[in-house]
Formats: C-alpha cells, structure tokens, sequence
C-alpha cells in the first residue's frame, strides 16, 4: 500500500464483532472470535498512516485482537481518552497542562510511549520556483507579514496559506517551533486533515502547507529550511531527520490509562517491536533506533 493511499482511507479497520449474533434464519451462532480483545486507537491525523499499517501487519498474526483506528487530531484523541471512549491516544505533541489537570482530576494516569519520530515537511505547489526558506520567513508567512511570493524569491502572486486545526497536535508544535509561538494570521485556512492539505497545496499555485513525513506526494513539493538564518538549508528526509540535521522533527506518541495497560500492551509491544519498528520506516517515519 502506498503512503499517499493510507491517509485517503477512511480511518477504520479490523473492525470485529463480539458476543453473539442473528443469522438470516434467525438462528443464534455463536461467534468465534468471542474471546478476541478489542482495541480502540484514536487521534492524531500524522500517526494514523503508521498506527493503520501496524494494525493491519500486527493482526495477521494475532487472530484474537481487533484494532480499530481513527484520526481526527491529537486533541481529539486525548479528549476521547479522557472521557474513556478510547484505548489508546495518538499524539504528534506531549499532553498541555491543563489536560493534565484533567486526567488528575478524572484519577486517570497516563502512561506516554515514543514510538516514533517525524520530519513535519513545509510543502508547495510544484509549479512555485521557491525552493527554500528561512524560518523567519515561514513565521512571517504564517503571520501574515508575508503576503505574496514575490517577497521571498518567487513570483509575483499571493499566498494562500494552509494549516490543521487547533485541535491538532501538528497545528500547535508548528506553532511552538517554527511560528516562535506567534498567533497564526486570520486568513489562514485550517483544514480537518493532513491528506486535506496535500490535496489543497496540490491543486492551489500559490499555496503553502506542512504535513508530517509521511505524507510525501508527488502532487507537493518540499522545501529546504533553513534555522540559521539562511546560512545552511536543508530538506526534510528520513535521513536528515535521524542526523538531526533537519530542524523540524518530534516525537510521535501512543497515550493510554495505565489502569488499562494490560488491553493495550499487545499494541503497543508490536509498535516498539523491531517489526513495528520496520513499518515506521515503510511508513516514512523515523525509528526510534
């Protein structure tokens, strides 16, 4: 399956039944995978692709566990583990502290994974000739300081500006790290999904966007940053990302009540197995090792 098939897909799979059931005649059968555990997942739009394929590898071989996984956004998914309608979070950011007042006050221990890491890629349309730039001037596009192209080496057109949501976990790290925690601008348009933005920079001339990794197409193009003031650019790649030579890269995280452990375990052995592991880098992610 390619990466830009995974994140088209509707987010749900493995969906199994439990209990018993009607057939067409009415009779009871009994359901033979009755004994299988059932594990939500829930959360961030960048860790679907990865949390989606290890489901689907993992399951091959563990008949008795059915994996159910939603995007969303990473505010979603912590939300939804607080509120115990997921077994496990998926978080591009570590948990803000007024959520962690929340699961304190809901006698809830979150127990925090790193399974991985990601490159958030600034993205183009391939028809734009810029190529490259500086930190500083993503920020002040974001902020609106920037408005047309022609100001940073491009051509003679407006900008049009794509983001996630504020319920994204990607929204508020580009926010932190990138912006210098600047407000974004008005006219910046958020949209639902990181497929959403690839979709929308792809077909918009002027557009800019940023995504994680493993997000890469063909109908984007990536460009180098530079955090040194233009000194050094560099592009985001699996290899830059692991020297450390690309600035823009995080952890990525599965989150669940430690209450709850041992029903989640088997995911999240499989997630830091060396299996797991080899799917992150199929997925476009960076390892943890």
């Amino acid at each position: 399956m390619t990466k830009k098939a995974l994140f088209l897909m509707l987010p749900l799979i493995g969906m199994l039944s439990c209990g018993k059931g009607k057939n067409e005649e009415g009779a009871t059968a009994t359901e033979t995978a009755s004994t299988a555990t059932a594990v939500t997942i829930k959360g961030s739009d960048t860790v679907l692709p990865l949390a989606q394929k290890e489901s689907e590898e993992m399951m091959k071989n563990n008949k008795d566990v059915s994996v159910t996984v939603v995007g969303g956004g990473t505010g979603v998914g912590i939300t939804a583990l607080l509120e115990g309608t997921t077994d496990i979070a998926m978080a591009s950011r570590d948990l803000k502290t007024e959520e962690k007042l929340k699961f304190s006050e809901g006698k809830k221990e979150v127990e925090k994974v790193t399974i991985a890491f990601d490159a958030l890629a600034v993205i183009v349309n391939p028809a734009n000739k810029v190529g490259q730039l500086t930190r500083e001037q993503i920020e002040k596009i974001y902020t609106g300081e920037i408005k047309n192209w022609k100001e940073v080496g491009g051509a003679d057109e407006k900008i049009v500006t794509y983001s996630r949501e504020s319920s994204s976990g990607t929204y508020e790290f580009f926010k932190e790290e990138v912006m210098d925690k600047k407000n974004y601008a008005a006219d910046v348009l958020s949209m639902p999904a990181t497929g959403a933005i690839v979709q929308a920079v792809g077909q918009t001339k002027g557009a800019i966007g940023y995504v994680g990794l493993a997000y890469e197409s063909k109908e984007v193009k990536h460009i180098a940053v530079s955090y040194d003031q233009g000194k050094t650019f560099v592009a985001p790649s699996i290899a830059a990302a692991k020297d450390k030579s690309y600035p823009i890269a995080r952890p990525l995280f599965y989150m669940f009540d430690k209450a709850n452990a041992a029903k989640v375990k088997v995911v999240v052995d499989y997630a830091l197995s060396p299996e797991g592991q080899k799917v992150v880098s199929e997925v476009g992610y960076i390892p943890l090792n």
